[in-house]
């Protein structure tokens, strides 16, 4: 199973979402840009800035852990950036 961890970023709300999936990253972005009650439902213009793969979940959800401690807006840029 390959799963993915992902950084969203929407001008609307000049903010970004660390996320993990296990899905295509297509159809995960449409669910994040679909009209819906989470935190990525008050925008529809989510675009993805970043994406790291994994061969299991569990490394991803700790990749996702790590990247979301950091709490950075900073660090989440020099992440972007840096790839």
């Amino acid at each position: 199973m390959h799963c993915s961890v992902y950084i969203l970023f929407s001008e609307s709300v000049d903010s970004y979402y660390i996320g993990y999936t296990c899905d295509t990253m297509d159809n995960r972005l449409i669910k994040h840009n679909a009209n819906h009650k989470g935190y990525t439902g008050k925008a529809n213009d989510w675009s993805v800035k970043h994406i790291e793969y994994f061969n299991s979940k569990s490394e991803a959800i700790k990749r996702e852990r790590q990247i979301k401690s950091w709490k950075s807006r900073i660090m989440i840029e020099k992440l972007i950036h840096s790839s």
